[in-house]
């Protein structure tokens, strides 16, 4: 099991404490950094930037908005990146939800398992340099009757094969993953719910002639050392709150459904009438604390070793911290201590 770092969104004020976190793992050997967009900062224009100041580890997008970009752009994308940062790209991609596709994209969102094929056979075939022809329900090229002609890539990226991940929540767009890409990008990983999960991605895989070997489980993990878990587990609660709660509507949240398959039903209910009534903190604090623990690596290093055991076992491939609380100098302590967490735990690759 390798170590990742999710820098997550940019342009808050906190650039200069992400560079700096970037090239701490990248001097502590984590083996990639994954940036996101939501609708503030994108994430290819801070993929080049920090690509520009590190040298080892790969640069990944978690995500890129597929109703955010054409296909065809989004190939263009991945090839510079791939090509700028000396063949260190990872892509990253996933539908985000309906209200930042429809409302922000003015994209609907209508069938995302067919939307998501779709554009990953496109992006795929651009890469592979072909002249790209597409017959899709969602997609169309070149344009019938019009002056339009396929097109090729004219960037070479420097690998043949850039690795491509797919944000996934749900059991179907689990199986797609498994179908059509190389690993998963997961939220809210819980080892003791990873088996029903590993199975829909194993079912994908499947129907593609693979196996799970060399598919990459990449759950981003909350974590927070400290004496106390319980004390540890306070400041991701707003976190939890916010997706669980309030990322979606009432009738269309998939972390919420999600936390209910984990078995947290009552407590997704209940944290989800909180937030959409405001009650932040209310909500906050109705985030059981067996959840927030089953899904972060929470206290001092030897219990960190003991959870990353844990996730080994249960498939984790690339283990992706987002260091959730300090100073830039306790941060910078955090990756520090998990990568002796790791050697402690005898798991890393």
């Amino acid at each position: 099991m390798q170590l990742g770092l999710n820098l997550g969104y940019w342009g808050a004020g906190n650039d200069a404490d992400n560079l700096a976190l970037a090239k701490e793992a990248d001097a502590l050997g984590y083996a990639v950094a994954w940036v996101a967009e939501a609708y503030g900062s994108d994430a290819p224009t801070v993929l080049a930037f920090v690509a520009a100041q590190t040298t080892r580890m790969d640069l990944g997008s978690a995500i890129f908005q597929i109703p955010g970009r054409t296909p065809a752009n989004c190939a263009m994308t991945a090839a510079t990146l791939d090509t700028l940062s000396g063949g260190r790209f990872r892509l990253g991609l996933g539908v985000s939800g309906p209200q930042v596709s429809e409302g922000w994209h003015g994209v609907r969102f209508d069938k995302p398992l067919a939307r998501t094929r779709e554009y990953s056979d496109i992006v795929k075939m651009a890469l592979r340099r072909e002249k790209v022809r597409y017959d899709g329900q969602h997609y169309v090229l070149p344009l019938p009757d019009g002056p339009g002609k396929a097109l090729q890539l004219t960037v070479h990226p420097v690998r043949e094969h850039i690795p491509m991940y797919l944000a996934a929540v749900g059991p179907k767009n689990l199986e797609l993953s498994g179908e059509l890409f190389d690993g998963w990008l997961a939220i809210f990983y819980s080892p003791d719910f990873a088996t029903e999960q590993l199975a829909q991605i194993e079912a994908g895989r499947a129907k593609a002639g693979k196996t799970l070997d060399g598919f990459d489980v990449v759950p981003t993990v909350p974590i927070v050392v400290g004496d106390d878990p319980r004390a540890c587990a306070d400041p991701i609660r707003w976190y939890a709150a916010l997706y669980v709660g309030g990322m979606g509507s009432r009738e269309k949240n998939f972390y919420n459904q999600l936390a209910s398959r984990m078995g947290f039903e009552a407590a997704a209910a209940q944290v989800q009438d909180l937030y959409l009534s405001r009650q932040y903190d209310a909500a906050a604090a109705a985030v059981p604390y067996e959840f927030l623990d089953a899904t972060s690596l929470l206290g001092p290093k030897e219990r960190i070793a003991e959870k990353m055991q844990v996730l080994a076992a249960s498939g984790v491939t690339t283990l992706t911290l987002s260091p959730f609380t300090g100073s830039l100098d306790e941060r910078r302590a955090t990756l520090r201590t998990a990568v002796e967490a790791l050697e402690l735990s005898g798991v890393g690759s």
